[in-house]
């Protein structure tokens, strides 16, 4: 073991337990984000496979003139129905009740029944005449400003395949989502802020958990952090006992210090580089995080268009209105997530989709338009969708099945047409016929508009230039672009 300059010995455990004790707060967010991950990086990592690239989170250079600064995900765990929602289909109201014609893949198929109508009314709305669902009437406001991808394919009919494939761009557990890619490919805006921020929703996880969020095996500085809507946004940013500011002071130097001697007798360490970087970046959160976060500084009239202090929608209201506040302090990818799968309307569909459309309609039509009123959707590019779609058909009388064959996403701002709709599916919404976009095509054409080339974004792992889009060969989706 070496011995530092202030004769310390440096083992694993006992530097856990030098920042715990003389950092408090300090080190808690640290801990959160990268401690946790020690012994993964070093499963991960050995040293004769580590990344030569620099694993700094300064704003990078990128090879293509962006569109869009940053991204809000607003996802939508379970499978919205792309029939009952954005893609209506007359033939479900003419053979209501009939066979389905042809084959038809299905997660339970003795649970399948015959077709089924949509519960719901669609009506054309804004100047671009996009059909939606009455139970969207806040999204109706605004769907001159988002493009519906009606298209949308993936390739697996379970939850956490899709989740997996949605997120990471394989149907397998373990790989580092599409926000950590982004991350280690442009770095962060913000010196005071993490660069990809999760606002999750405080009734808890949704299905799979952190891993919705998870670097994989990138390094852990590009995971996600989580912040909390109310109250302390981390925890155990704050020390748990008040110092004179003069003793932080001298505690962040001895801090720093101690840091610089530990990496000074180990070059060539980039996990060791990101995990300082992380405890620097913790001690400046201390007041950025607090002020991010505090929704007071917001007039009443914006927090009232977005829901805040509604009983259905003030949870997502919140975590809407900060997803603006991050992006606004030059957080790079944001996003969104609801308690478990909300979306899953196995039965129960019409008060199912009416509950979730409750809790997040109003808030995500306030913040499209908050985000254009301010000038931000010019370069702020927001997705809403989940991982697959649902079936035509019925499945317990009242529900439907999961549907990966063809369901709808929107996108909206930075770069993508305005009141657009790509694509199609069949005359009964179950599969993509027309101009079909696979998860690969989504996610080239995201970092496309970050400015980012999927094929040339990569990680040395294992032999291999591991990239997001892995080993398929995408299409940037020109078509929706302007």
């Amino acid at each position: 073991m070496l011995i530092n300059h202030i004769g310390i010995e440096e083992s694993a455990l006992q530097r856990r337990q030098l920042f715990t004790s003389i950092g408090g707060g300090l080190a808690g967010i640290a801990l959160s984000q990268l401690l946790a991950g020690d012994a993964r990086a070093d499963e991960h990592h050995p040293a004769d496979n580590r990344s030569k690239r620099p694993l700094d989170l300064t704003s990078k250079i990128t090879p293509s003139v962006p569109k869009a600064k940053s991204v809000i995900q607003l996802f939508m765990h379970g499978g919205p129905s792309q029939v009952d929602l954005l893609d209506p289909k007359p033939a479900l109201d003419k053979y209501d009740g009939q066979k389905f014609p042809g084959v038809i893949d299905v997660q339970q198929p003795q649970q399948a029944g015959g077709i089924l109508k949509s519960p719901f009314r669609f009506s054309k709305y804004g100047q671009s005449g996009i059909d939606v669902s009455e139970v969207m009437p806040h999204l109706a406001t605004q769907v001159d400003e988002v493009c519906v991808l009606r298209s949308m394919w993936t390739e697996h009919i379970n939850h956490e395949p899709a989740l997996w494939m949605m997120h990471t761009g394989r149907t397998i557990p373990g790989r580092p989502t599409i926000g950590s890619w982004v991350v280690y490919g442009l770095g962060s805006e913000s010196r005071d802020l993490p660069a990809y921020v999760v606002l999750d929703d405080p009734k808890g996880l949704p299905i799979d958990g952190i891993r919705n969020w998870s670097s994989g095996w990138l390094p852990p500085q590009f995971q996600g952090t989580r912040f909390r809507a109310t109250g302390v946004p981390v925890w155990n940013l704050n020390p748990v006992r008040e110092a004179p500011q003069a003793a932080q002071d001298l505690r962040r130097r001895l801090l720093t210090e101690i840091d610089q001697a530990h990496r000074t007798a180990r070059p060539g360490e980039p996990e060791l580089d990101a995990r300082i970087a992380s405890y620097e970046l913790a001690a400046r959160m201390q007041l950025s995080a607090t002020a991010a976060l505090d929704l007071s500084q917001e007039t009443k009239a914006t927090q009232q268009a977005y829901g805040v202090g509604g009983q259905s929608t003030d949870s997502y209201a919140r975590r809407c209105l900060l997803a603006r506040r991050m992006v606004e302090r030059g957080v790079r990818y944001v996003q969104l997530f609801i308690d478990g799968q909300i979306w899953d309307n196995h039965s129960g569909l019409e008060s199912g989709i009416r509950g979730a459309c409750a809790r997040t309609d109003q808030p995500v039509a306030a913040l499209l338009a908050d985000l254009k009123q301010r000038g931000m959707l010019d370069d702020t590019l927001v997705i809403w969708g989940g991982e697959f779609g649902r079936l035509p058909i019925s499945q317990s009388k009242n529900g439907r099945d999961h549907g990966r064959q063809g369901f709808t996403i929107w996108m909206a701002g930075a770069g993508v047409k305005r009141g657009h709709i790509h694509g199609a599916t069949d005359e009964f919404g179950y599969s993509a016929v027309e101009d079909r976009v696979s998860v690969p095509d989504l996610h080239a054409t995201i970092l496309h508009l970050l400015g980012l080339n999927h094929k040339q974004l990569t990680y040395p792992r294992n032999g291999l230039e591991e990239r997001l889009t892995g080993v398929y060969e995408p299409r940037v989706v020109n078509e929706i672009l302007v």
